[in-house]
């Protein structure tokens, strides 16, 4: 009867602390974009295959905020610096193809969409895009990009519903394969969520 009783113990108390670590955010994630659908996303539902942790928590890419003055280190963009998402930053998918790409058109209107499984606080959404010439055979750094972000959607401390859509000109001028960085910064802790999305101009 003592060893059941101690069994029982071990099992409430691995209980309780999953479901701390569920409550502090944890395992439960928190955001993902999905149009232009991000390089989580495309693990997430299958088209991209082997990309390991990532595809059971496409939400969870989350790293220091105050990009690009600070934030994820260059090459470790994609995947917010977690070790355990090093597949999203690699510049091919890993079975060694391209990742796949949304077809997309400078200078036109395009509706970005990001769905939620915590709604946190939001500073703002920032969206930034490589140069015309970037080096697309490594993982993305900084000087890959535009810094200026050519899209800032600011939410003032709001918490976001489950799915938010918002919409903002795609810059003109560049053709062929690029990658947009959208960032999410939220308001009332010092992180922020990444996302790249793979994209044909």
């Amino acid at each position: 009867m003592r060893t059941r009783t101690k069994l029982s113990a071990a099992v409430l108390g691995a209980a309780t602390a999953g479901a701390f670590a569920l409550s502090t955010g944890g395992a439960s994630g928190h955001g993902y974009t999905d149009l232009p659908i991000s390089r989580q996303k495309l693990c997430q539902n299958g088209t991209v295959t082997n990309c390991g942790q990532i595809q059971w928590e496409p939400q969870s890419v989350e790293g220091p905020k105050g990009f690009p003055a600070a934030g994820p280190a260059d090459g470790q963009l994609c995947n917010a610096g977690l070790g355990q998402f090093s597949q999203l930053s690699s510049p091919r998918t890993p079975s060694g193809a391209a990742w796949p790409t949304t077809r997309v058109t400078g200078g036109q209107t395009y509706t970005f969409r990001w769905q939620f499984t915590a709604m946190h606080a939001t500073t703002d959404f920032k969206y930034y895009v490589t140069k015309p010439g970037w080096n697309q055979s490594h993982a993305l750094a900084r000087s890959d990009l535009n810094l200026t972000p050519f899209l800032t959607v600011p939410y003032n401390g709001q918490r976001p519903p489950a799915t938010l859509s918002h919409s903002g000109t795609l810059p003109a001028g560049l053709s062929g394969h690029h990658v947009i960085l959208a960032v999410w910064t939220i308001a009332d802790t010092g992180n922020a969520f990444y996302a790249c999305s793979d994209v044909t101009f």
